[in-house]
């Protein structure tokens, strides 16, 4: 460290000087630090180009699929009972559905019981409610092993009615269970519609229990009987006897006048058409499926709206103006100036950068020409201009598109599929032409990920780094010299001084 005397002795502003000195010896390092700023703008200005030639990249994919073409519309005469939809392979037609029954959840209501549901178990049994403790179970119907599976769950003193109903949900993804304060009855109900348990087995039911009086060893299932109230089974008006639970039953509806059909929920699909029911309907419902062109004209107007801000971007980049009288704003510079007109100056040290980029501007001619070849597609289009879709007239615009919509929209009403089959043609030469140009500037500009050994610029400004980092040691060691040399001025001024004190001293004395 050096020692750093200021200007006592000589009376001059060390300070001031050494700074004033510094600034001269500064101005290269300047100069290199507005460089790397501008390759950095450079390499972002790249990235921007590259970023909105991914965005039409990844358009393009959607444009070849058939199912961007082949939307269908679909309506129904009664769209309170029955909805539908299709896809791109749906057949278009008018179907007729009559829907009979809806598919629903089976429910098992409990009889009436009085009791606070926030009360522990010990509580209860404290006033008298006699509340079976232990191990249950339940069952629900399993359709890959078809039968009845086994749900088992524990029940302690410390539990209230609440938590044993919760305790009934977790043992089994099928079933619900909860009590209704304003009825004061358990319900246990279904997760799904339909009819499942298409065994004897619990006289069919979807949730299944044991009755106290079934068998040996079923009394411990009373805590479902005794203390919840619910009925395994009950008598029908025959005597038999039946499972005591409601619903659980499949819809029913018919198609086109002659096929019936049972769902176990209420939504099917038949010929590719997915038919939901919300209702029954009244005598049959008409569902009318067309092509709906207005799905294909709104992704080949984006897919051009998308294009054109591609030969916006990278046209407009070869058009700006380079200002070379307005280069990067050092920090101190910016101290100067207001906001707006920081903006202003770095408006115009960022136009340009890319001017003069041969290979953006093949990169658009070759664009330009993909659009236009001539495609053998086996169908009744060759070429985007029997679409409506032209070159603008603006030679300014750079080759920008432009659509007849009248026109479109009637090539996409004559066939959908073979304007699906130009463009499948048309994108293989149109992302030839983008992903080489993408990889040039790669190449030219790296991307996020990309450590700056990987690319063109990135190298440049590794270099820049280094001779920044260079200089900068460099002017530590000059400001030091400086330093040194005013301060050895400042102490020979002193000794002099001291020297001429002494001497006044003696002849005046």
């Amino acid at each position: 460290m050096v020692m750093r005397i200021g200007g006592i002795a000589s009376g001059m502003d060390i300070e001031s000087i050494v700074n004033k000195l510094m600034e001269a010896e500064r101005m290269p390092l300047e100069r290199m630090q507005q460089d790397r700023t501008t390759l950095t703008w450079q390499r972002d200005a790249f990235r921007d180009i590259n970023k909105k030639l991914l965005e039409f990249d990844n358009l393009m994919l959607n444009m070849r699929l058939s199912k961007t073409y082949q939307s269908k519309k679909v309506t129904s005469s009664q769209e309170g009972a029955v909805t539908a939809s299709g896809v791109s392979t749906t057949p278009t037609g008018t179907y007729s559905i009559e829907v009979q029954k809806l598919a629903s959840n089976a429910m098992n209501i409990g009889r009436e019981m009085d009791i606070d549901p926030t009360k522990t178990f010990k509580e209860l049994a404290d006033e008298g409610v006699d509340v079976p403790l232990g191990e249950f179970k339940f069952f629900t119907f399993n359709e890959k092993e078809n039968m009845m599976e086994e749900h088992t769950f524990t029940i302690t003193e410390d539990d209230t009615l609440q938590s044993a109903l919760r305790h009934i949900n977790n043992a089994s993804d099928n079933i619900s269970a909860f009590y209704d304060k304003e009825a004061k009855r358990v319900v246990l109900e279904t997760s799904r519609t339909g009819n499942h348990n298409t065994t004897t087995e619990f006289n069919g039911a979807e949730i299944g229990f044991y009755a106290v009086n079934e068998g040996e060893g079923k009394e411990q299932n009373r805590f479902f009987t005794d203390f919840l109230n619910l009925d395994a089974t009950k008598r029908d008006a025959e005597g038999n006897l039946i499972k005591a639970e409601i619903g659980g039953e499949n819809a029913r509806f018919v198609y086109n006048n002659g096929l019936e059909i049972e769902s176990k929920n209420n939504k099917y699909e038949i010929n590719n058409i997915t038919f939901e029911f919300h209702n029954v309907t009244n005598g049959n419902a008409r569902i009318t499926i067309v092509n709906d062109t207005e799905v294909a004209f709104d992704a080949i107007k984006n897919f051009v709206d998308k294009y054109n801000e591609v030969i916006d971007l990278i046209h407009g980049s070869q058009q700006e103006e380079r200002f070379r009288d307005f280069p990067p704003l050092t920090a101190e510079q910016k101290k100067e100036l207001s906001e707006s007109e920081i903006k202003q100056w770095e408006e115009k040290a960022k136009s340009g950068l890319l001017r003069g980029e041969s290979f953006l501007t093949n990169g658009l001619s070759s664009m330009r020409q993909s659009w236009y070849a001539k495609v053998d597609t086996d169908g009744a289009y060759t070429s985007i201009t029997q679409l409506g879709i032209t070159t603008t007239a603006a030679y300014l615009d750079g080759g920008k598109l432009e659509i007849d919509e009248e026109k479109l929209m009637q090539a996409l009403e004559n066939g959908a599929e073979d304007v699906n089959k130009l463009f499948n043609g048309l994108i293989t030469g149109l992302r030839s032409s983008v992903q080489s140009t993408m990889d040039r500037v790669e190449e030219r500009a790296g991307k996020g990920t990309s450590t700056l050994d990987n690319y063109t610029i990135g190298k440049r400004m590794k270099d820049l780094d280094k001779r920044i980092t260079a200089f900068e040691a460099r002017m530590i060691r000059v400001e030091n010299r400086h330093w040194s040399q005013f301060t050895a001025m400042e102490k020979a001024i002193q000794q002099m001084n001291n020297q001429s004190s002494q001497l006044f001293a003696q002849f005046g004395g």
